[in-house]
């Protein structure tokens, strides 16, 4: 029996955010360090994301080196690096073997995706995330066609991502795909940038 997919809810900044965001038991939290994005945390409480526990902690890059990265997840005691820019399957390696946390490689989806571009990657990342194409690397809160991914071929697991809101979320949250891992919520469940609804949160998740 296929078990229910994963939650991550990403772009968080603020402690006390985080704090009502964990009462919820996602499996995974995400905080952007990509300094173009209207929810970069910049410097974080070091003290307080290391504390955080049962929780995969990601950290969001676009395009940044492999040093920086491993600077931050060090300094933080990431579990996880999504990578959200275009970095290459040989980038991903080296990260990979040079932290050994968990890689998650996003892909900005439009109906004219090649998905054969990922075959490159399959052996260095542990999931790939499928979101909305836009030119600012995710956030948009616009939904993508998953229809479209009846052309991904492969069988390594996915996150879901790409203007999944209250209207959406249940859909997201039983789409009928086995490689499905997670669903990746964030602009859509916010009261301002970086800061989520809980409110909105606690209705879909009930659902």
């Amino acid at each position: 029996m296929r078990s229910l997919p994963a939650i991550k809810i990403c772009g968080l900044m603020k402690p006390a955010n985080i704090d009502e965001v964990l009462s919820l038991n996602p499996q995974y939290i995400g905080f952007i360090f990509y300094p173009s994005s209207s929810r970069f945390v910049g410097e974080l409480d070091q003290e307080y994301i290391k504390s955080l526990k049962n929780v995969k902690k990601t950290a969001v890059f676009v395009n940044a080196t492999v040093d920086a990265i491993v600077e931050v997840v060090k300094k933080y005691q990431f579990d996880a690096i999504q990578l959200h820019g275009n970095e290459s399957a040989a980038f991903c390696q080296d990260l990979k073997e040079r932290t050994g946390l968990e890689i998650i490689k996003a892909f900005g989806i439009d109906p004219e995706f090649d998905f054969n571009q990922l075959e490159a990657y399959l052996l260095n990342v542990d999931y790939f995330l499928f979101d909305t194409k836009t030119s600012i690397y995710g956030g948009s809160g616009n939904v993508f066609n998953w229809d479209v991914l009846k052309k991904y071929s492969y069988d390594k697991p996915y996150f879901l991502s790409g203007g999944i809101g209250p209207d959406n979320f249940s859909d997201a949250y039983t789409f009928k795909d086995e490689r499905l891992y997670a669903v990746d919520l964030n602009s859509r469940f916010e009261s301002a940038p970086g800061i989520k609804n809980l409110l909105l949160l606690k209705q879909a998740l009930k659902k």
